[in-house]
């Protein structure tokens, strides 16, 4: 399947792989020299090599993670795309376990914040404190915070204040932070996975949607199976521990988010992408169904976290480019924390993802 998937020209990679009926309709001109050959055999490997890795850094997180084969492969698939997730569920799920266990697989520098009521932005973004030279000359030195990582774990995002929530916003976006005026870039890559907990809602402050929607991925942690929970209890409760091994650098990460961005994606996968987005948005043309019950309707980043995700997706599961299948599976994390549904629709018991469901049948 991998040689005959077709690539876009791409700053990262720039080869065409064409089939043979394609080459033979093709003026002399076109025919792929050589060097064109050659250059489509290293993409390949290379192809099949950092989806392999993705594959082998997803059977290491089984070992520790059970019974949350979709959350892993569903958190994978936010790092690969270059994208944040927010993880919700109920405490014990092995959120946290997952968090740091994907910086352990992936080789980045992972830190955790726990956000609480009293966390204030600087504890995050870190500070200018007043120095002073062997002369006696004072000056002010910038003390990075813990965002300086390359994976931060926003351990219960929603228990901070919104001023403190929204220091993160320009890391997430900019990837660089400002404090005191001057610019500070972040490491490379930079990802934030934050876990926030459905259930407990006392004390807590609601995520603003701007901040939501720097969020690639909302990822919904279920409780495991009696199955999975069997082993975990018997894995979990003994003397025996899994190290983690690294699977996959820093720097082989960047060269995936690039493979992601430089995958093809047919025009009937685009066309879906955006229908499905545009379809979930109030308006005159609009479904009834849409006008009566969505409150606002998911943004132009839907559209772009739908196009990396699928392809992230398709790269993890070692196929050559998105389907359609991938559009409804990703459908839910993608759009159900950038749209909210109106007093309408809780009173008459519709859930927001029932409503996404029913919005992806009326579009497939």
């Amino acid at each position: 399947m991998v040689s005959r998937f077709l690539f876009a020209i791409m700053p990262c990679y720039h080869s065409i792989l064409l089939s043979s009926n394609t080459i033979a309709a093709l003026p002399i001109s076109y025919l792929p020299t050589q060097e064109d050959t050659m250059q489509d055999q290293t993409i390949i490997k290379e192809f099949e090599a950092l989806s392999a890795k993705l594959s082998k850094a997803r059977e290491a997180l089984n070992k520790v993670v059970f019974g949350q084969d979709q959350v892993l492969t569903l958190s994978l698939a936010t790092i690969a795309a270059g994208g944040h997730g927010l993880l919700v569920g109920a405490p014990g799920l092995a959120k946290t376990l997952l968090v740091t266990s994907i910086g352990d697989v992936m080789g980045l520098s992972a830190k955790r914040v726990q956000f609480t009521p009293d966390l204030m932005p600087g504890d995050i973004l870190g500070s200018e404190v007043l120095d002073q030279t062997e002369e006696g000359k004072r000056f002010f030195k910038f003390i990075p915070g813990p965002v300086f990582c390359q994976l931060l774990m926003a351990d219960e995002i929603n228990r901070a204040s919104p001023r403190t929530q929204s220091a993160l916003l320009q890391a997430m976006q900019e990837r660089y932070v400002t404090v005191a005026g001057e610019r500070h870039d972040l490491p490379q890559p930079f990802h934030v996975l934050a876990t926030q907990n459905p259930i407990e809602q006392e004390g807590t402050y609601p995520l603003p949607e701007a901040q939501l929607d720097r969020f690639l991925m909302q990822i919904d942690v279920p409780f495991p199976d009696e199955k999975a929970e069997r082993k975990m209890l018997s894995e979990t409760t003994m003397s025996n521990s899994v190290n983690l091994e690294g699977v996959i650098s820093s720097d082989e990460l960047l060269k995936i988010q690039a493979l992601v961005r430089a995958m093809p994606i047919g025009n009937q996968i685009v066309d879906m992408i955006l229908t499905l987005v545009r379809s979930a948005r109030p308006g005159p043309d609009a479904r009834e169904r849409v006008n009566e019950f969505v409150a606002w309707g998911p943004g132009p980043r839907a559209t772009q976290a739908l196009s990396l995700s699928v392809r992230a997706l398709a790269l993890i599961d070692g196929r050559s480019a998105p389907s359609l299948d991938d559009v409804h599976t990703l459908a839910g994390p993608i759009l159900k924390h950038r749209m909210a549904l109106n007093f309408a629709a809780r009173a008459e018991g519709i859930d927001i993802d029932d409503f996404i469901e029913e919005m992806c049948e009326a579009c497939f």
